[in-house]
């Protein structure tokens, strides 16, 4: 479908950005003409400068983001637009080029006497920058050279080639064929997959599977090479900053403890045996001698029909996401009243699904809307994360309002569970009840299993660089292939392509940003056991923390809502979630 063909109630409504490409432009030349941070350069140790400099780049960051996400947008609608796609360089360019006038900012401010900042901290007038200013006191060990910062904010462009790279691949040139889809022969697409994956023909998966990753294939030594210098990207950053390791420069960035990261393994790992039994009762319930990848999403209980229109669906998530408030459902239904979303699948559009915050206006989501009970999902995950960055820039100065990543799949997160026990609640016939276990079940494969797993990957394939050893082709396969076997177990069969999965994730190219997915599920577990359980003293802690923006570090503001990541007891009970979950679903299968 042409995104032309696609009425306008279902596109997004981006003249709240910017009313046309003219203002974009006058507001692009308005930001390149007005660059004059370096007359800070020398004088940030003077309290009057410094907050002048705070609050001329808060204006500046606020208008560069506007940029930036209208042209994100406008590129991502057809990425092969010619035109978006200039605005994109032009704005990323623009990027690197305040970056390296502010390359003086944190040497500067490194070399501050402590107790100039900690009295800062004190001062009131500088109260919405007091956690920046905790931070920069934390970032000393780790400063480099005005010079080498410098150099750093100039090569930021060709340091983030690789993801632009992945991208144009992914979405633009993987030789995805022909298939037969609804009686209709039309490209596979990632969408397409998706659905084919979960469809009850065992035939069509496999040709669907094994089309898919017959391109990525086609395509793996290029993919290695992008991913493999990626990943010494990473290790040179971390070296630059004077890291010890990849993971711990990652950690530092969010202002959280590795102790999280070790729980997280440890809960996943010492549990491994439930999910095995899980991939065993696949095999058993349907019916194979030999259970295959592509068999993984295969619904387990027949005679469901979950196939829901737009309209439908998000109507059904603002019912189903009720105990959060009538101000929250207000909300969702004025994203959908006001076009906060994009939602078909058209040519040249990027694929899956992200939302987007930007400064001064509303947040914006992406879709690929199909009929499919995930597609109902991510309606409420992508408005969990807009309404986190709604109630974020509500309450807090633009300094905090944007919330550390680590906390970012948390909202969404809690929508998705709050939406899966809504419907629960109401499955009255055992058959759906069955259907909606089992869909709860792949929630914690996909997202709590599958993310630590991606996350052991990542760790790996960065540590075998800091060791000095080199990235191959076939040493990455063998280190996913691994990897599955332990996750999975031996009840499914591991061939070449599955070893291969590393190849086709695009989160990858943000080193130690999947492992978010699974903390995020373990605090929305617990957060939504709390508000289903205590109501409105539960929600009211909610909100505290979906408005806290960064205005502290990302494992305090959890605490506002009750979980303590610190601690291994939000990952215990995340683990005895799918356990219990598993147990019921094995009760009803005869099992």
């Amino acid at each position: 479908m042409k995104r032309s063909e696609v009425s306008e109630k279902y596109k997004w409504n981006i003249s709240d950005i910017f009313s046309n490409d003219e203002e974009w432009e006058k507001n692009f030349d308005k930001a390149e003409n007005s660059l004059d941070f370096a007359k800070y350069a020398g004088k940030l140790g003077n309290a009057d400068t410094l907050l002048k400099f705070f609050k001329q780049s808060d204006e500046y960051n606020a208008l560069l983001a506007r940029l930036y996400v209208y042209a994100h947008m406008r590129h991502d609608e057809d990425t092969g637009e010619e035109k978006y796609a200039a605005y994109h360089s032009k704005v990323c360019a623009l990027e690197v080029k305040y970056s390296t006038e502010l390359a003086f900012y944190e040497p500067e401010m490194a070399k501050l006497d402590e107790r100039y900042l900690q009295s800062l901290i004190s001062d009131k007038r500088f109260a919405d920058y007091d956690y920046d200013l905790k931070r920069i006191i934390a970032r000393k060990p780790h400063t480099i050279s005005e010079a080498e910062e410098r150099l750093i904010g100039m090569s930021g462009e060709v340091l983030n080639n690789c993801y632009n790279i992945f991208g144009m691949i992914d979405n633009l040139d993987l030789p995805l064929p022909e298939i037969e889809f609804d009686g209709e022969n039309v490209k596979l697409s990632h969408g397409i997959y998706g659905i084919m994956l979960h469809s009850e023909d065992r035939a069509k998966r496999k040709e669907a599977y094994e089309k898919y990753y017959d391109a990525y294939k086609s395509l793996l030594n290029t993919l290695y090479s992008v991913y493999y210098g990626n990943v010494k990207k990473d290790v040179f950053l971390s070296k630059v900053y004077k890291f010890n390791s990849c993971l711990e420069h990652a950690l530092f960035s969010e202002d959280v403890d590795k102790s999280v990261y070790d729980n997280l393994i440890n809960a996943v790992d010492k549990n491994l045996p439930a999910m095995h039994r899980y991939i065993a009762d696949r095999k058993k319930i349907l019916g194979y001698d030999k259970l295959y990848f592509y068999d993984v999403y295969a619904p387990l209980v027949n005679g469901v029909e979950f196939k829901l229109s737009y309209e439908d669906a998000y109507g059904y998530v603002i019912k189903g996401l009720a105990p959060l408030g009538k101000e929250y459902q207000a909300l969702l239904k004025r994203g959908y009243d006001e076009r906060w979303l994009d939602v078909c699948e058209t040519e040249g559009k990027r694929s899956g699904a992200y939302s987007i915050g930007c400064p001064n206006t509303h947040p914006f989501v992406l879709l690929n809307y199909q009929p499919a009970i995930h597609e109902v999902f991510t309606i409420a995950h992508e408005m969990g994360h807009s309404l986190h960055t709604y109630f974020s820039q509500k309450n807090q100065p633009y300094s905090k309002s944007d919330y550390k990543i680590f906390v970012a799949e948390v909202a969404s997160t809690v929508n998705e569970v709050l939406l899966l026990k809504h419907m629960l609640s109401e499955a009255k016939d055992e058959c759906l009840r069955k259907y909606l276990l089992n869909y709860y079940l792949d929630t914690f494969r996909a997202t709590l299993h599958r993310q630590t797993m991606f996350a052991e990957f990542e760790y790996e394939a960065h540590a075998m660089v800091e060791r000095g050893e080199p990235l191959t082709k076939q040493n990455l396969c063998e280190l996913y292939g691994d990897l599955g076997r332990k996750y999975y177990g031996k009840e499914i069969e591991h061939d070449y392509n599955i070893s291969c999965e590393w190849a086709r994730i695009p989160h990858f190219y943000r080193a130690f940003y999947v492992y978010k997915y699974a903390t995020g599920l373990t605090a929305a577990v617990n957060i939504a056991k709390r508000i289903l359980s205590e109501g409105v003293a539960a929600v009211n802690d909610y909100f505290k923390f979906l408005s806290g923006g960064c205005s502290t570090d990302p494992v305090s503001l959890l605490k506002l809502a009750g979980v303590d990541l610190s601690t291994e007891e939000p990952f215990n009970v995340a683990m005895r979630e799918f356990e219990e979950t598993l147990t019921e679903f094995e009760k009803l299968m005869g099992i």
